[in-house]
């Protein structure tokens, strides 16, 4: 059976005329809205009259939800992200389980959710329709927060070991259940969960409405429960420096810490910055899993990272060189020592001698010297590099160059014989020229000591569990600077949001990059002093893919969405 369309159901109630419903099919095409919000934004119906429409064109009921009942048991199987993305809820009405959505026609999402309830071992109960503006109502009433402290016990074990021994008796849940506060078990749960989540930190905000805890998954960050009440936020904070061993009687300036704890039989490090702000005192965790980490590094090899197969040709060439500079650049969290690390792997054979100098040393790398930045007692990353050039190195490794003293110094080894990899915070491949010229090198010695220059962000990718293809407004297309008449007929996804991804509808990140060759009239015209954009245009003519290039290359071949590209780099 054939769905009837939305407008004719409305002409035939007679709740809209033809010459509206024409009206509401031109919004719909300009705006790039569907046809039922068209005509509710023209003021044609209202949602409940719209809300009937549809659950008549698809032979469903519509239910009073704001009189129905939560279905504890199912939503405790529905990520809170999935629930808000989809406008849907579980409700018991007269005592029949029900899904109350807003858009039946999103089967692909419906599905999704009937998969994950029945994984979890729940009945899903059949579809029926309500209004959105009451679905949403309902899902910005809370519960969030208890529903975290309720899953906090349920078949998890998490203690606290020391950082130096760990022989020291431990810490377990076990021995504090008794008489441990829902504090506790609500920090040991968010610790639980953010390892579950993939989460790379854990950020507790405190604002005008409490305490609101996100985490970074994939680079991004993502509200996990409702605020939580002001006059609990500093017995969290509290419970954090306790386990940080930091003075919780000091409120005033920035503390940092870390502790470790015991997990499923692994450890797993936590580093905790504390810092004062107007509504008490914000935290920020950073959940480094090194056991899986340095799994990851044993087997890290440039095609790991996503890069293209030109561009990995290219790099490889350049880190194979005996002297030079690697240079790369790119924001914080953007995976510049990563790549780095993925370089170093490969080239690193044993007959070399391979010295690094960062600031912290995060991951060990097997057969490398690595030197840990310490400025409390003097080490900078100027002193540790001079003391590393009298260790006989064959290949260096820089953290990043911070300062004029440093550059110089790395310029210098990178024209002595030595092949140098380091990072420089710019926001493309030409910034960095800009950069070095402030600092106050000169231009010559510079491009003279450079093998390339690599710029690169990291973009989250569809997830694969629920990908589905979508056709983006032409107004998006315009936004993202790209022509809707070039690209119609071209296949858009995105993620609808499940279990594999958390509700997110990404799952996973690859780098994109644009790589700079130094070629020789590129070295002149940055000697020469040229306009960034002679230089940009040089660049390009010499076969330079830009990173929105390869972010809109990444688009077009389903991996990841025009909002993901539009976040994170500049449209052309």
């Amino acid at each position: 059976m054939i769905a009837r369309k939305i407008g004719e159901i409305l002409v035939e109630k007679g709740l809209l005329t033809r010459e509206g419903a024409g009206e509401a099919l031109r919004l719909s095409k300009e705006k790039g809205v569907r046809f039922g919000e068209a005509c509710i934004l023209l003021k044609l119906i209202d949602e409940r009259q719209f809300t009937a429409a549809i659950a008549e064109q698809y032979g469903l009921e519509v239910i009073d939800i704001e009189n129905s009942v939560i279905n504890e048991e199912v939503l405790n199987l529905i990520p809170v992200e999935v629930l808000h993305r989809s406008r849907l809820v579980p409700v018991k009405n007269k005592g029949v389980a029900l899904i109350a959505t807003a858009d039946p026609t999103d089967i692909l999402t419906l599905d999704n959710i009937e998969r994950m309830i029945e994984e979890g071992g729940g009945r899903p109960g059949r579809v029926a329709v309500a209004p959105r503006s009451h679905i949403e109502k309902i899902l910005n009433r809370g519960g969030s927060a208890r529903r975290i402290l309720k899953e906090a016990a349920d078949g998890f074990n998490i203690e606290v070991i020391g950082e130096q021994d760990e022989t020291d008796e431990a810490l377990t849940i076990e021995k504090i259940a008794e008489d441990s506060s829902p504090v506790v078990k609500l920090v040991d749960t968010i610790l639980f969960d953010s390892i579950q989540k993939r989460a790379s930190d854990i950020h507790l905000e405190t604002g005008p409405d409490g305490l609101n805890v996100k985490y970074r998954i994939d680079g991004a960050l993502h509200k996990v429960m409702e605020p939580i009440d002001k006059n609990f936020q500093s017995s969290i904070i509290s419970r954090i420096k306790v386990m940080s061993e930091l003075d919780i009687s000091e409120r005033r300036v920035p503390q940092d810490g870390r502790f470790k704890v015991r997990f499923r039989s692994k450890a797993i490090d936590f580093r905790v910055s504390i810092m004062p702000s107007v509504f008490g005192e914000d935290a920020v965790i950073r959940v480094l899993d090194k056991e899986h980490i340095t799994r990851e590094l044993e087997e890290l090899r440039l095609e790991g990272l996503g890069f293209g197969e030109k561009e990995i040709a290219h790099l490889r060439k350049m880190i194979r060189e005996p002297y030079g500079m690697v240079l790369v650049t790119g924001p914080t969290g953007s995976g510049k020592t990563t790549t780095l690390y993925a370089a170093i792997s490969e080239i690193n054979t044993g007959e070399d001698k391979i010295i690094t100098i960062e600031d912290p040393v995060e991951y060990q790398l097997k057969g490398v010297v690595q030197i840990q930045v310490n400025e409390k007692k003097g080490l900078t990353f100027a002193r540790g590099l001079r003391s590393i050039l009298r260790h006989d190195p064959d290949k260096i490794m820089v953290g990043e160059i911070r300062d004029a003293e440093t550059a110089q110094i790395a310029i210098q080894a990178a024209l002595t014989g030595h092949l140098v990899f380091t990072t420089v915070h710019a926001n493309n491949v030409f910034d960095v020229i800009g950069r070095f010229i402030h600092m106050g090198i000169e231009p010559y010695n510079f491009v003279s000591s450079l093998n390339c220059v690599l710029a690169q962000r990291l973009i989250r990718l569809v997830c694969q569990g629920c990908r589905r293809q979508v056709e983006p407004p032409p107004d998006a297309l315009k936004e993202s600077g790209m022509d809707p008449e070039i690209y119609r007929g071209v296949t858009f996804y995105e993620g609808a949001g499940c279990g594999e991804c958390h509700g997110t509808g990404y799952r996973g990140r690859k780098a994109i990059i644009e790589l700079l060759d130094l070629t020789d009239e590129i070295r002149d015209m940055i000697a020469g002093k040229h306009a960034m954009a002679l230089l940009k245009k040089k660049a390009v003519e010499s076969g330079m893919t830009s990173l929105r290039q390869a972010a809109i290359g990444c688009v077009l071949r389903g991996e990841t969405t025009l909002k993901e590209i539009n976040r994170v780099t500049f449209v052309e």
